[in-house]
């Protein structure tokens, strides 16, 4: 499997998850005040997701232009 090809598996996988997390932090904004306190665990955890899938595909980006 070449670089590009393996960096899109990955970008699936990692878009897939972050997604997840959108959805986890969309939910948990339905249930407020209920579960207050995951506020900050939830928002990092989705905001992480998006900034390594952000990070991939410029990476993957940047291969295809080489």
């Amino acid at each position: 499997m070449s670089d590009a090809a393996a960096l899109k598996d990955e970008i699936r996988k990692l878009n897939a998850r972050a997604t997840a997390k959108k959805m986890d932090l969309h939910d948990l904004s339905e249930e407020l005040p209920q579960n207050w306190q995951s506020i900050l665990t939830v928002a990092q955890e989705t905001y992480d997701a998006f900034r390594t899938l952000a990070e991939k595909r410029a990476e993957l980006k940047a291969l295809e232009s080489a």
